[in-house]
C-alpha cells in the first residue's frame, strides 16, 4: 500500500527553522541508510508542467514506429533522442546477461553547454545534441519546461540530503552547478506476447548518479526495489508525489551509508495490467562533468579507509551508460 511507502514533506523542510531542518534531515537519513527510496511531496512542481510533459510524450510514444524513428539515435551509444523497443538491457550494468529490456524510451540531456567546457569527451556525449522528434506539436517545449523544473528540484533535494548527512545545506552546490543530468521518457507498449524467459520491462539495475526523480503512472505496477533482507518489494505510485531513488554516486559519496537500491520493473500478472502499455519519466541527476566525487569525511569510520576510490562524474557516467546499449539489427 501507498501508506507503508515513506513519503517527505519538502515544503514542510524548507519552511523550518535551523533546529527543524536537521530533525527532518535526521529522518531522511534513516530512510536512505534502508531503502534508499522515498517520495517526495509538497515539491511545488506545478501540476500543469507535469501534466504538459506527460501529454506530449504519451502522444509522442502514439506516433507510427516510422515516424519516431525520424527522431532515433544517429548511432549505438549516441544518448540522447528516441531508443527503439529491445534496445537496452538495464541488467548488463551489473554484468548479467539478459534478453533486451521490453520499452522504448526518448531521451534528452542538457539543455545548455556550461562557459568554457572544452572536454571533448563531455562534448561528445553528455553535451551531445538531443535529437528531437517532429510531432507531436509542443512537445519540445513541454520536455524543456519539465526538464527545468526537474534540475530545480533535484536542487533542493541535494540541499535536503546536505542537512540529512549533517554536511552546510549548501555543500553540494559547487558539484552541481552545472549538471549533466538526463531526462528520459519511458514507454513499456502494449504486450502481444509472452516475454521471453528472463525478460523484463526494465532489468534489475542501479542508477548511476547522485539521485533520480521518478514519476510513475498512476496506478500502474511494476516497479520493485530489493529489500536488505533479498525480498523484491512494490514500489506504489504515490499520487501527487514524485520518488525519488539514491543512486551511484551518493552511495560512494557516503561510503555506503545510504543505499543505491538495486530495482527493475517486472511484468505484472495480466489480470494486475500486465499486459497494457505503461509510462513514466526519469530523471537522471549527474553532478557536473568534472565533480570529483569522494567520500565524505562525516561518512568515513575513524582509521578505515574509504569503500571506493574516487570517480569523476561524467567519466563514471559514460562507462555505465556504454554498458547497456544492444547492439541494433541491421
Amino acid at each position: 500500500m501507498a501508506s507503508a511507502f515513506p513519503v517527505f514533506d519538502l515544503g514542510e523542510f524548507e519552511r523550518s527553522d535551523k533546529k527543524g531542518k536537521r530533525r527532518l534531515g535526521r529522518e531522511v537519513d534513516r530512510i536512505c541508510r534502508t531503502s534508499g527510496f522515498l517520495a517526495i511531496s509538497n515539491h511545488q512542481v506545478p501540476a500543469m508542467v507535469v501534466a504538459d510533459a506527460w501529454d506530449a510524450a504519451h502522444a509522442f510514444f502514439g506516433l507510427s514506429h516510422d515516424v519516431k524513428q525520424r527522431a532515433k539515435a544517429p548511432y549505438e551509444g549516441y544518448p540522447y533522442g528516441y531508443l527503439g523497443p529491445e534496445l537496452e538491457a538495464l541488467a548488463k550494468s551489473r554484468g548479467m546477461e539478459t534478453p533486451p529490456d521490453l520499452k522504448e524510451s526518448f531521451n534528452g540531456g542538457p539543455l545548455s553547454v556550461p562557459n568554457g567546457m572544452e572536454d571533448r569527451e563531455a562534448l561528445e556525449f553528455c553535451y551531445a545534441r538531443t535529437i528531437w522528434p517532429d510531432e507531436p506539436a509542443g512537445f519540445v517545449d513541454a520536455w524543456k519546461t519539465y526538464y527545468g523544473a526537474m534540475e530545480d528540484l533535484a536542487a533542493r533535494i541535494m540541499r535536503l540530503f546536505a542537512v540529512a548527512l549533517e554536511l552546510p545545506e549548501a555543500h553540494f552546490d559547487p558539484f552541481i552547478d552545472a549538471p549533466i543530468s538526463a531526462l528520459r521518457a519511458l514507454n513499456y507498449p502494449e504486450q502481444t506476447a509472452a516475454p521471453k524467459p528472463g525478460q523484463l520491462r526494465a532489468g534489475a539495475h542501479t542508477d548511476y548518479g547522485s539521485l533520480t526523480i521518478l514519476l510513475p503512472q498512476e496506478g500502474s505496477k511494476g516497479l520493485e526495489i530489493l529489500s536488505p533482507d533479498g525480498d523484491w518489494v512494490a514500489v506504489p505510485p504515490v499520487p501527487g508525489a514524485f520518488v525519488i531513488n539514491i543512486g551511484d554516486l551518493m552511495a560512494r559519496w557516503t561510503n555506503d551509508r545510504w543505499v543505491s537500491t538495486l530495482h527493475r520493473v517486472v511484468n505484472p500478472e495480466p489480470k494486475d495490467g500486465g499486459m497494457l502499455r505503461r509510462q513514466s519519466f526519469a530523471f537522471f541527476h549527474q553532478p557536473n562533468w568534472h565533480a570529483k566525487i569522494e567520500c565524505l569525511k562525516s561518512c568515513r569510520p575513524a582509521g578505515q579507509p574509504p569503500k571506493y576510490k574516487p570517480v569523476l562524474s561524467g567519466p563514471y557516467l559514460m562507462s555505465k551508460f556504454k554498458a547497456t546499449t544492444v547492439p541494433e539489427a541491421s
